[in-house]
C-alpha cells in the first residue's frame, strides 16, 4: 500500500484487525465494517490523491455511490482543502485532526486518589458501553437508539481485539463504577490509542493522562516503540498529550456530515 501518515496507517490497521474491509481505488481507499453498519468512520472514503481534495462534488457523489444508504457522509482529506467553501457547500463540515507521536514511552503519572485502574475484562464492557451511550445522552449528538447499537459492536470489536492480545482497553474505577476509559491496538512495533473517554464529573482530575501512561507500558512489553494518539485541533487534550512526550506529526482533515435527527 502507498505510504500514508501515521494517523491513517494506524487507522486502517485497527480497521483490518476489527474485521473491516479495505478497497484501493487508486486515488481514494473505501473501507466497510460489515459487522458495524452505524460505525460512520468504518465505512467511509479516503481520499489519498493530494492533488483532488479540493473537488468536493467529485468525492461526495463517490461516497454516496460506495454507500447509497448511510444517511451520513465520512470523507478522509490528506490536507485541509483550499477551497473549503466547496465542501460547506455540499454540507459538510471539515476537522482537522491532532496527530502526536512519540518514540519515547509516554511519562506515566500517578493516579488519583480514590480510583482503582485495571483492564476491562467481563462485564466492564457492559460498563464501557453504559459509558458511551451516557456520553452521548449527555451530548445529543447521535440517535440514541442507533448510538447504542453503535456502541455494542464496537465494544464487541475491541473485546475480541483484547483476547486476542492485539489491544487491550483499560479503566479507572470510583466504587466498583468505571468513569474513565480508553483502548490501545497493536499495529506492528506501533501503538495507536483508542476513544480517550472520561466521564463528565470525574474529569481534570488526570485519570485520562495515567491510563495513557498504563496502556503504553502494555503495547510496551509487546514489543511496540512508537506511540500514535488522535485528537481534534480545537481539543484541549492535546495539550494534556505534548505534556506526556507525544510531539505533532503529520495530520490529516475530514470531511464529514452526521445523520440528522
Amino acid at each position: 500500500m502507498r505510504t500514508v501518515s501515521p494517523c491513517w496507517a494506524t487507522d486502517l490497521a485497527v480497521l483490518k484487525h476489527s474485521g473491516s474491509v479495505v478497497e484501493d481505488h487508486g486515488d481514494h481507499l473505501v473501507v466497510r465494517t460489515p459487522r458495524n453498519p452505524d460505525f460512520h468512520w468504518g465505512n467511509c472514503l479516503f481520499v489519498t490523491d493530494e492533488d483532488t481534495v479540493d473537488e468536493a462534488a467529485r468525492w461526495v457523489s463517490a461516497f454516496r455511490s460506495a454507500f447509497p444508504e448511510a444517511t451520513w457522509v465520512a470523507i478522509g482529506l490528506t490536507r485541509m482543502p483550499d477551497d473549503q467553501d466547496a465542501w460547506v457547500a455540499q454540507g459538510l463540515d471539515l476537522e482537522l485532526d491532532d496527530v502526536l507521536t512519540t518514540r519515547t514511552l509516554p511519562r506515566q503519572t500517578s493516579l488519583p486518589e480514590g480510583y482503582t485502574v485495571r483492564r476491562l475484562s467481563g462485564q466492564d464492557w457492559v460498563q464501557h458501553v453504559a459509558l458511551s451511550v451516557q456520553e452521548n445522552d449527555r451530548t445529543g449528538d447521535y440517535d440514541p437508539e442507533l448510538h447504542e447499537r453503535f456502541a455494542q459492536a464496537r465494544a464487541q470489536a475491541r473485546r475480541a481485539l483484547s483476547e486476542q492480545e492485539m489491544g487491550a482497553s483499560f479503566g479507572a474505577f470510583a466504587d466498583g463504577i468505571l468513569v474513565a476509559d480508553l483502548g490501545i491496538v497493536r499495529c506492528g512495533t506501533t501503538a495507536r490509542y483508542q476513544s480517550v473517554g472520561t466521564n463528565e464529573r470525574h474529569r481534570r482530575r488526570g485519570l485520562a493522562s495515567h491510563l495513557l501512561g498504563v496502556a503504553a507500558r502494555w503495547a510496551a512489553d509487546r514489543g511496540c516503540d512508537q506511540w500514535v494518539i488522535v485528537a481534534e485541533a480545537t481539543n484541549p487534550a492535546g495539550r494534556v498529550y505534548r505534556s506526556l512526550g507525544f510531539e505533532p506529526d503529520t495530520g490529516n482533515a475530514q470531511a464529514y456530515r452526521k445523520p440528522k435527527r
